[in-house]
């Protein structure tokens, strides 16, 4: 980030300073065995954007106590977030409204990737993919590492917004969030896009099919 913003400085020295003012964000890694399972379903790693989404929840909490929930979705290719929806709850209902904002300016994806709650099974997000021809990729259950883009896309929210601030109200958490999305996906570089943010990787992207989704809820 210093870089892209014109700081001369090394990478051993930014580490110092970033240990010395205990800004590590960084959870302590879990040291688990890896076993390869010969039944994980091979999914087609997407081209371009818009082609297969992901989506899930993720709950925090006011100061007052309240419970808050948060539907968020990325595009896989880009890992942009066309939005975080963001209520103190969420059903099958509310999460077709959002998905209705998040399409406004861009076509619908192919692919919707959702783990099996009760809110992605709805009728109502049924009936919404259906008509628009979407289809719903229900991972295997209990197997959150078949969504691991959006797990590690909400692991960045809790650490970075949810952790790093305090919510007095439902629209004082809305703002901050939003906030960060989109310092997320304009500012954020990201190795795996060639250190470019998710909205540099889409304004880049030239695809004769679908229009760039770069102006989704600013």
């Amino acid at each position: 980030m210093l870089k892209r913003e014109g700081y001369r400085v090394g990478d051993e020295r930014v580490r110092r300073l970033y240990r010395e003012e205990g800004l590590s964000l960084r959870l302590k890694p879990r040291h688990r065995r890896k076993f390869a399972n010969l039944l994980r379903a091979l999914r087609t790693a997407p081209t371009g954007p818009q082609q297969r989404w992901s989506m899930d929840f993720v709950l925090d909490s006011l100061l007052d106590g309240g419970r808050i929930r948060m539907l968020t979705v990325i595009d896989i290719f880009s890992r942009y977030s066309p939005i975080i929806e963001t209520d103190r709850s969420l059903n099958g209902q509310k999460v077709v409204r959002a998905l209705e904002r998040a399409t406004r300016h861009c076509s619908c994806p192919e692919v919707i990737q959702v783990d099996n709650g009760s809110e992605f099974q709805s009728k109502a997000l049924d009936a919404w993919a259906d008509a628009h021809h979407v289809k719903l990729d229900f991972i295997r259950p209990g197997k959150p590492v078949d969504n691991c883009f959006i797990e590690s896309f909400n692991a960045r929210l809790r650490d970075e917004c949810l952790n790093a601030n305090v919510f007095v109200s439902l629209a004082d958490a809305r703002r901050k969030i939003k906030m960060w999305r989109l310092d997320y996906n304009e500012h954020r570089p990201h190795g795996s896009l060639g250190n470019r943010s998710p909205q540099e990787m889409l304004s880049q992207f030239n695809s004769p099919r679908r229009p760039p989704c770069v102006q989704i809820l600013k």
